[in-house]
């Protein structure tokens, strides 16, 4: 499509305000691409000053730029149609959504599909090959059930839900509206939950539910555990990553962004907007406060106030622990001083 037609179409997206471009330059764009690797026909964009160097040499045909008129004067200079924003990111993504449409087949039964009688099933819904729908499940209108999906008894599925290949979803979950299971996951299975005894370890049925609230996505192999009693609950527009692990009786509060690999052990609880980066993992019973970061690799043993940055085993400020870190950089140097010093001390005895 025409790049004035791209424009358009994300002013009209309201991902942004105040767009404006260099409109008497008008190319044929046919895709998107990174800046690095972008080509004649293509939009890509500069998030700021570290990439501002690629609007010198990339050979995109168009870009969309931060609002810095000295970028958009060099962009107009070489003949490289521009739009800008407040923010380039959130409109690149609303442009690759523009020429790029994820897999999403036509509403039908496959019919090798198991579903129970007593399942409830919405309208324009797919179920694909070799699902398996247990009895008393509710699915919404428009729901996406993959091939080898296996959704146990009692769940409730809400409208325009996806559960991609071979994600289960144990019994008596609750997904809501415009969710993601990515493939592999593991929505309500038993908590870890065992007691010990003089013979050996006692199981504790879990019994309790797990509730993913509406806009929720779960990357593949990540597993969400259902408590002995009350709830797992996942809150609106929390988006979580692969491998993750929520254990039973957890509480993740919304717009939360939880990366690969991190690990929540029984009864955390996570407030509203909090980041956790990769690997970051959190014992027992700890509350994390409404927008609170762990960087990556941060162990939590204890809570964590609301808006903190917090980094290391066990967690500590960040930035204390950069200047940790600039201390443990020069332990050699400090070494060699204290021997000096020894030595001198030992001499004048």
């Amino acid at each position: 499509m025409k790049f004035s037609e791209i424009v358009q179409k994300l002013d009209s997206a309201a991902v942004s305000t105040s767009l404006t471009s260099n409109a008497d330059c008008d190319p044929e764009i046919t895709g998107v691409a990174a800046v690095d690797e972008a080509g004649s026909g293509t939009l890509s964009y500069i998030e700021g000053g570290k990439f501002a160097h690629f609007v010198g040499k990339t050979s995109a045909s168009a870009l969309i730029l931060p609002r810095d008129e000295a970028l958009q004067a060099q962009a107009t200079e070489r003949g490289i149609a521009w739009v800008t924003g407040a923010d380039p990111r959130l409109l690149f993504a609303a442009a690759i959504a523009l020429f790029y449409k994820p897999f999403h087949p036509s509403p039908q039964i496959h019919p090798t599909a198991v579903i129970h009688p007593s399942a409830e099933v919405g309208q324009e819904v797919y179920i694909g090959a070799h699902a398996v729908i247990e009895a008393g499940v509710k699915i919404g209108n428009h729901v996406c059930i993959h091939p080898n999906v296996v959704i146990y008894p009692e769940v409730q599925i809400g409208d325009r839900t996806t559960l991609h290949a071979n994600c289960t979803i144990h019994e008596r979950s609750r997904i809501g509206s415009h969710c993601v299971i990515h493939s592999g996951a593991v929505i309500g299975a038993e908590g870890f939950g065992f007691v010990p005894t003089p013979t050996g370890w006692f199981k504790m049925e879990q019994s309790g539910y797990t509730i993913l609230e509406d806009g929720v996505e779960v990357g593949c192999n990540s597993t969400i555990d259902r408590p002995s009693v009350g709830e797992t609950r996942v809150s609106h527009n929390t988006k979580i990553d692969n491998l993750v692990h929520i254990g039973h009786g957890c509480k993740v509060g919304a717009n939360c962004a939880l990366a690969g690999q991190v690990g929540m052990a029984g009864g955390v609880k996570v407030g509203n907007g909090v980041l956790l980066a990769g690997q970051v993992g959190i014992a027992n019973q700890a509350h994390i406060g409404d927008g609170a970061i762990a960087t990556a690799k941060t162990g939590i043993h204890n809570d964590v106030a609301p808006g903190a940055i917090v980094t290391g085993t066990p967690a500590i400020p960040h930035k204390v622990f950069l200047k940790a870190a600039a201390v443990y950089q020069r332990l050699p140097e400090m070494y060699q001083t204290l021997k000096q010093l020894q030595r001198r001390l030992g001499d004048n005895k």
